[in-house]
């Protein structure tokens, strides 16, 4: 009965030593999953810190012109700054990057270049071939879309006056829908969001 009485407790040191790897095995697993996950999470939060710096970067770039053309010649620094975010992806487009076009202007002759574009035709979006003008400088660009507020299209020069005799930037977004700048339905409606959402009527002040 002594003998038995050894052999189980053996078996029993043996279940408990499994027992312990196994549970240390999974602990150094979820210490890994954990630590795996912390590490992902850090660097998503840096590529989001570094995207949140562009942005500023690009407000405090383009902000300056576009108050100095306000004063001048009453078009709002808002909307021309929220033009200039959502046509040419905070400055990161070709166009803007490469070509110094903030807003999309068309254009024609050796001060142009053919790129593809985005526009929205029967109800979808398509791609499509056009001609835009290329500029010196962001500041050339943002004097430019100025020009094209008070001076209109070669059709109708009035054009944009309602942009820039309108007195809130909710008006102005409006304004601009409806004279057809962009083929985009909802463009209005992203304007406003972009001056909401990053503050951008405080350069109208």
């Amino acid at each position: 009965m002594a003998k038995r009485k050894r052999r189980t407790k053996k078996g029993g040191q043996k279940k408990a030593y499994w027992l312990v790897a196994v549970l240390i095995i999974l602990i150094a697993l979820m210490g890994g999953y954990v630590g795996y996950h912390l590490y992902q999470r850090h660097v998503q939060e840096q590529i989001i810190e570094r995207q949140q710096n562009a942005k500023r970067l690009f407000i405090k770039e383009i902000a300056p012109e576009a108050q100095a053309m306000q004063k001048q010649y009453h078009v709002m620094a808002s909307i021309t700054m929220a033009q200039a975010i959502l046509e040419s992806d905070w400055g990161s487009s070709d166009l803007a990057a490469k070509y110094h076009n903030l807003f999309g202007i068309k254009g024609t002759g050796a001060d142009s270049k053919e790129l593809s574009t985005k526009e929205y035709v029967n109800g979808k979006w398509v791609v499509t071939k056009g001609r835009f003008k290329v500029y010196d400088s962001w500041d050339d660009s943002i004097a430019d879309h100025t020009k094209l507020m008070l001076n209109g299209t070669d059709t109708n020069n009035q054009n944009y006056q309602s942009v820039v005799n309108a007195t809130t930037y909710q008006q102005a977004a409006v304004a601009l829908q409806d004279a057809g700048y962009a083929t985009d339905p909802d463009y209005a409606s992203k304007l406003i969001n972009v001056i909401k959402s990053y503050n951008l009527d405080k350069y109208d002040e």
